[in-house]
C-alpha cells in the first residue's frame, strides 16, 4: 500500500524516471517552455526550480549538484550562464503551468511549463550569442581579406618578372635591328658593284 507517498512513478522504474525528470528539467532550462502532460509539468516544476536556486548560488558545489542531476554540460552551462541570473531579484516562483486543452488519442491533459523570465532570459541568450558570433566573423573575413593582399602583393611582383624580360628582349632586337640594317647595306653595294662590272666586261667582248 503507497499511504502518504506522494511521488508519482508514471509507471516507470526509478532509472527511467530519473532520467525523465532530468531530461525535461534540461529541456525546460534551455528552451524555456516545454509542452507535456500536467501531471509531469507539475511534477518536474519543483526540478526546474531547484535547479535555477542552484544557478544563482554559482558556486563550484552549486555547479556539481546541478552536474549530477541534470548531467549534461550545454545546458548547465546555460542555466549559471544565462537563465539563473534573470532571476536575481526574485525569491521563487521560476516557473509557471499553462493548461493546453487535452491530446489526441487519449485524451491526456496537456499544458505548458515555462520560466517566467522566459523572454527576457532568451534574449540575454541571444544578445550572448551575438556578441561572440561577431567576433568569430570578423576573424573569418579578416582571413580571406590578408589572403587578398598577399595575391595581390604577388601579382605586381610576378607581372615585374614578365615585364623584365620582355623588356631584355626588346632592347636586344634593337641592338640587332641595326646590324641587320648594316649587313643588308652591305649586300645591296656588292650586288651593285658586280652589275656595273658586268656591262665593262661585256664591251671589252665587243672590242
Amino acid at each position: 500500500m503507497r499511504h502518504n507517498k506522494d511521488n508519482k512513478k508514471f509507471s516507470r522504474n526509478t532509472g527511467h524516471l530519473r532520467c525523465m525528470l532530468a531530461n525535461l528539467t534540461c529541456d525546460v532550462i534551455r528552451h524555456g517552455r516545454v509542452k507535456t502532460t500536467v501531471a509531469k509539468a507539475k511534477e518536474i516544476r519543483r526540478y526546474v526550480e531547484r535547479m535555477i536556486t542552484l544557478g544563482k548560488a554559482g558556486d563550484t558545489s552549486a555547479r556539481r549538484r546541478a552536474m549530477a542531476f541534470m548531467r549534461s554540460k550545454e545546458a548547465v552551462k546555460t542555466l549559471f550562464n544565462d537563465v539563473s541570473p534573470g532571476f536575481k531579484s526574485r525569491n521563487g516562483g521560476y516557473t509557471r503551468v499553462l493548461k493546453y486543452g487535452v491530446r489526441a488519442g487519449d485524451a491526456a491533459p496537456m499544458a505548458f511549463i515555462e520560466l517566467t523570465e522566459s523572454d527576457d532570459t532568451l534574449k540575454q541568450a541571444a544578445a550572448v550569442a551575438e556578441a561572440k558570433k561577431p567576433a568569430t566573423a570578423k576573424k573569418k573575413a579578416a582571413k580571406p581579406a590578408e589572403k587578398t593582399k598577399e595575391a595581390a602583393a604577388k601579382k605586381p611582383a610576378k607581372a615585374k618578372a614578365e615585364t623584365k624580360p620582355k623588356a631584355k628582349e626588346e632592347k636586344a632586337e634593337k641592338k640587332a635591328a641595326p646590324k641587320k640594317s648594316a649587313k643588308a647595306a652591305a649586300d645591296k653595294g656588292e650586288k651593285k658593284e658586280t652589275k656595273a662590272k658586268k656591262p665593262a666586261a661585256a664591251k671589252k667582248e665587243e672590242k
